[in-house]
């Protein structure tokens, strides 16, 4: 089979375990517009090999534009330099040339639980020691942390700090400084994967990580990751890492980096001309406003449930939400159920490196359509009645 996309659709089957945007969102017409752009303007040297660190002028571009988006509704904005900028593979790659660059077999990350489930074969991959920390309704239980981080000294803690996936929960301003505060006095990295912070769509959230690497310099412990693939396009394949720039030296010491030079010169113009051009912002707003009619019609939809004992959270940007099952049901006997009734979701302990999240499940909005998600929600609750029957 020729296939040029991930992800399989089975028909019939209302998927809300699909965790992207669908094909008619994705921004065609403007990358059409920024190839143009790039291609007009006589210069090769982006379809050569690349400089280390990323594109120079795209990373002069991506700091403006971060420091215009982090700076909206804070008092003190938030300036993020060029030079403290790294240009990832996406943050997947940015968590493994992380861990190949900073960490040993054998040391210990602490990650969240429920958390991103592919890190944790990243992390595993590179023979780490993998702790888990709770999650609550502000995020990373940081008290709880604490004493994980006394008993197990990390090297990295990896958070997902805002609308985080997969439970969407968004991580306390006190929360966040209390984090900072831990790496410094007990000498470990955070990498905070913030790739759904600039997808806020109701409220304002709290600030992105980029404030305190920008506030404590050189000696900060901290690395935000943000990537492309959320707010442009999958297929980028592109994203950034903001650290202090003695850390990235480090980071481009690594020997993939030094043999293939940079990530993707060639997507890196075409982005660079999207912020040249200002296509990005307008169509992020775009995403915001899509995502957040969709996900008040799957909350609406999901409200009708909850006389059968289920609940979640309503949404404030991101992709996700968490569903809490009835008591008694779990959500892995629960797919199979949902699963002859046409919808299929992700169930909890997929997201969980301890399995404790069994009684739990992950819906996405970001996909279908609403009539579409009413109707998934739909057959979800026929698949949670007929299992509470038995």
């Amino acid at each position: 089979m020729l296939k040029t996309a991930q992800t399989t659709l089975t028909e019939g089957v209302i998927n809300l375990a699909v965790g992207h945007p669908s094909l008619p969102m994705l921004p065609l017409r403007e990358m059409e517009q920024a190839a143009a752009h790039r291609f007009a303007q006589g210069d090769a040297e982006f379809l050569q090999y690349g400089f280390e660190w990323g594109d120079g002028f795209l990373r002069t571009e991506l700091a403006a534009f971060l420091t215009r988006e982090y700076s909206l509704n804070q008092e003190d904005g938030l300036p993020v330099q060029a030079e403290d900028l790294f240009i990832s593979g996406g943050v997947s790659q940015a968590l493994d040339l992380i861990c190949a660059m900073l960490t040993e077999p054998g040391d210990t990350i602490i990650v969240e639980d429920p958390t991103y489930f592919f890190a944790s074969g990243i992390f595993r991959n590179h023979r780490l020691n993998i702790r888990t920390a709770p999650v609550d309704g502000h995020g990373l239980n940081v008290d709880a942390l604490e004493k994980l981080v006394q008993q197990h000294r990390p090297k990295l803690v990896y958070t997902i700090p805002t609308h985080q996936n997969p439970s969407g929960v968004t991580l306390s301003e006190e929360r966040r400084e209390k984090l900072v505060q831990l790496a410094q006095q007990h000498d470990f990295y955070i990498m905070a994967d913030e790739v759904y912070h600039l997808l806020t769509f109701d409220g304002t959230p709290p600030r992105s990580f980029s404030a305190w690497v920008a506030a404590q310099g050189e000696g900060g412990r901290v690395l935000s990751l943000g990537s492309f693939s959320k707010i442009l396009a999958p297929g980028t394949r592109l994203g950034w890492i903001h650290a202090p720039s003695a850390l990235l030296e480090r980071l481009a010491q690594n020997g993939m980096i030094i043999s293939g030079g940079g990530f993707s010169p060639l997507g890196s113009g075409l982005i660079r001309s999207m912020l040249e051009l200002n296509l990005l912002s307008p169509y992020i707003q775009k995403l915001r406003d899509t995502f957040r009619r969709r996900a008040h019609v799957l909350a609406d939809a999901l409200d009708d449930l909850r006389p059968l004992g289920s609940q979640f959270q309503r949404p404030h940007g991101g992709y996700f939400i968490w569903v809490t099952l009835p008591e008694g049901l779990n959500s892995d006997d629960l797919l199979t159920a949902a699963l002859e009734r046409g919808v299929r979701f992700q169930p909890g302990n997929l997201f969980s490196p301890d399995g404790t999240q069994g009684n739990n499940l992950r819906l996405c909005f970001a996909f279908y359509e609403e009539d579409d998600l009413r109707e998934g929600v739909q057959r979800l609750g026929q698949a949670i009645r007929a299992m509470r029957r038995l």
